[in-house]
């Protein structure tokens, strides 16, 4: 498995994670030893592996839990550290968010995750179906 699979296959596991509430799963993909920052949308800048694993604790044992899918991911690979940028679809929004992935220990690991809506989604995202024919611009 190249580093790019192995990448989409953890970026993957970090939505199951979120859209399963597995708090357990979540952990298990942030670096242990290496700094790790969140900014959830609308949130403050959380630094540290303690801040970042108890604001997931608390998003994912709200009891208004939402499914969230990852589209359009594109990784981008710089060495021991790589980023993931992606499109969540979260009910009927569309948020933009980045994945930064670093290897600790050999392995990857989630040390930065950042999303926040996007003002005027693509229009290919709109489409609830990928079939369907692109909207007539004219």
């Amino acid at each position: 498995m190249t580093d790019r699979d192995t990448l989409l296959a953890l970026n993957q596991a970090f939505y199951r994670a979120f859209s399963n509430r597995d708090v357990a799963a979540m952990a298990a993909l942030w670096a242990e030893r290496l700094p790790v920052s969140c900014l959830h949308p609308g949130w403050g800048a959380l630094i540290g592996r303690e801040a970042v694993l108890t604001s997931w604790r608390d998003v994912l044992q709200a009891p208004d839990g939402v499914i969230v899918r990852p589209r359009n991911e594109r990784v981008m690979l710089y060495g021991e550290s790589a980023l993931v940028l992606c499109e969540e679809l979260l009910g009927g929004a569309v948020l933009a968010a980045s994945n930064l992935f670093v290897r600790e220990d050999g392995a990857w690991r989630l040390a930065h995750h950042q999303s926040g809506p996007i003002a005027q989604p693509r229009a290919s995202v709109e489409r609830p179906d990928d079939d369907a024919p692109p909207p007539r611009l004219h």
